[in-house]
């Protein structure tokens, strides 16, 4: 079925309905539009939310940047910003597959409507031509009949009067006769006319309109195919970013289940803990019996290892709650920071302590290695005094060799400090540590040579209590096991290396000094930090 049989009488409906179906493709481009701007809103609070509370990854040094919890939360907010990049995506794409592409076919739709129209209007206007001819040859006709006929009236009425001349009679009958002449010409342009309408009119009903309407039909038909597959386009377009989006999902699940409330707690502890002892009980001074106190004597009668520790401090009373509560602390002072981290409890001491030796002894080895280099260079250049002058590399080594004096006056002072944090009266042992491939450096003297005297090297292990634990000893049965948590190089003497996720088993327990030895499964031994791993003891 088609319009142009079935409709062929129905030219205002077709011309009504195909201009309502552009109208209803314009209806659905601006909601598009709308819905676009909609994602593109929620797209941008998203994207300024994220930004928020997306706070930079915080480095090593940070209090937070080892919670569980923390990391999660920066990935759930980093999932939430990927996901706004996703509702960017299907404004894009919403735009640009259906926005605009409807917005350009639409264009094209008018445009043939509007030539297919003007056709009919033309069509219609040839018709109408051709009847107005038809109606002015069919009067004509009928004007030259009705005097044709009133002429041979009058000229039978003149042939009958007896008083009229037979000229008079003659000059009747010649204009009856000429008139009758007229008459039959208009009469036989009628004919000619309304065949001619005939054959057009039916041209114009059973040809040219019919195929107007079908054209109609077509680019309406045509309109609505590509309106369905824009319908389509709205669901799919979001279809087709609902994996990616659940990724996300799952991303912000995955940071849900990587919470470790114990790790966390373990962070806690570990950034935390002072290393002091609880103080002891208070004793009875019984001034009944006139007992003098004197000055070794503290009415806390606080233990004196831990408490000696804290320097200046240790006549001050050791109150719980001191920072915050004013009961106890009437004053508050911030204590001075010391290059010995002095100020800070013992067990973030030797921690800040073991940080910056292992700073120093990373920059050292830099300047062990850019002294190897330039002594090198200044062989290659004496054997090769083209290639450039020995005397151009002297700056350069003095400097290094004053660099590297500085860094191991530096390191023997930390390892001093740090054997005083980790002593607690202790017999302290001390190892060599070595900075390059042959188990000790040379130094280089101001003017390149290489010199028989190393860099002095009193007490250069970084961690005072790796000594030769392991020499000679049977193997200890593993009393638990630990998973690590983070990769540690054990570049320093006494400790072992280990990668994220290893298994390894627990030879000796933690001592309070932060470091637990352990074994691997080929026998390898070695201490790794405590606050590293994950411990699980045997019970």
């Amino acid at each position: 079925m088609d319009w142009g049989t079935e409709l062929w009488d129905q030219y205002d409906i077709i011309e009504k309905h195909t201009q309502s179906g552009l109208e209803l493709v314009e209806k659905y481009v601006k909601f598009v539009k709308e819905r676009t701007e909609i994602e593109q809103n929620y797209a941008k609070q998203l994207r300024n939310l994220s930004k928020k509370y997306n706070l930079k990854r915080s480095g090593k040094d940070e209090p937070d940047s080892r919670f569980s919890s923390y990391q999660s939360f920066l990935d759930v907010v980093n999932e939430m910003n990927d996901y706004a990049g996703q509702r960017e995506l299907i404004a894009e794409n919403l735009m640009m597959n259906i926005c605009i592409d409807l917005t350009k076919y639409l264009q094209e739709l008018k445009q043939e409507r509007k030539m297919y129209l003007i056709e009919a209007k033309r069509a219609q206007q040839s018709l109408e031509s051709t009847y107005k001819q038809l109606d002015s040859s069919k009067k004509r006709f009928e004007r030259e009949w009705r005097e044709a006929e009133r002429t041979a009236q009058y000229a039978e009425k003149t042939d009958q009067d007896l008083n009229a001349t037979k000229a008079d009679v003659e000059k009747a009958k010649q204009q009856a006769h000429m008139r009758s002449h007229v008459a039959e010409e208009c009469k036989n342009d009628y004919a000619a006319q309304l065949q001619k309408y005939n054959k057009e009119q039916s041209q114009f009903y059973f040809n040219e309109m019919p195929l107007i309407f079908n054209k109609l039909q077509d680019l309406d038909e045509r309109r609505v195919r590509k309106l369905a597959q824009g319908y389509i386009l709205f669901s799919d377009t979001e279809r087709h970013v609902m994996p990616i989006i659940g990724k996300c999902l799952e991303g912000i699940t995955k940071a849900g289940t990587n919470v470790n409330d114990k790790n966390d707690t373990m962070v806690v502890i570990e950034q935390n803990k002072s290393g002091f002892e609880r103080p002891g009980d208070v004793e009875f001074e019984d001034y009944s019996q006139g007992i003098n106190r004197t000055s070794s004597e503290s009415s806390l009668g606080t233990p004196k290892g831990p408490m000696d520790i804290l320097g200046r401090n240790r006549s001050k009373n050791f109150w719980l709650f001191s920072k915050k509560s004013k009961r106890f602390t009437p004053e508050k002072s911030t204590p001075t920071v010391t290059e010995d981290f002095a100020h800070l409890p013992p067990e973030q001491r030797r921690k800040r302590l073991q940080q910056k030796l292992e700073e120093i002894c990373r920059e050292l080895q830099k300047e062990v290695d850019q002294s190897e280099a330039l002594g090198k260079m200044k062989d290659v250049y004496e054997k090769n005094p083209q290639m450039g002058d020995p005397a151009s590399l002297a700056s350069q080594i003095s400097q290094t060799s004053q660099n590297m004096e500085r860094l191991t006056g530096e390191r023997v002072k930390y390892e001093t400090w740090l054997a005083e944090a980790l002593g607690r009266g202790e017999t302290l042992h001390y190892k060599s540590h070595t900075f390059n491939n042959n188990g000790a450096h040379d130094a280089l003297s101001p003017d390149g040579a290489h010199s028989d005297e190393s860099i002095p090297d009193p007490s250069q292990a970084i961690y005072a209590e790796f000594d030769d634990d392991f020499e000679d000893e049977e193997l200890a049965a593993p009393i638990g096991k630990c998973t690590a948590m983070y990769s540690f190089p054990g570049a320093s003497e006494g400790t072992i290396s280990m990668q994220e996720g290893e298994v390894l088993a627990v030879v000796e327990e933690d001592k309070g000094d932060g470091w637990t030895r352990v074994r691997r499964h080929d026998g390898d031994e070695g201490y790794i930090p405590t606050s590293y791993v994950s411990i699980n003891l045997k019970k």
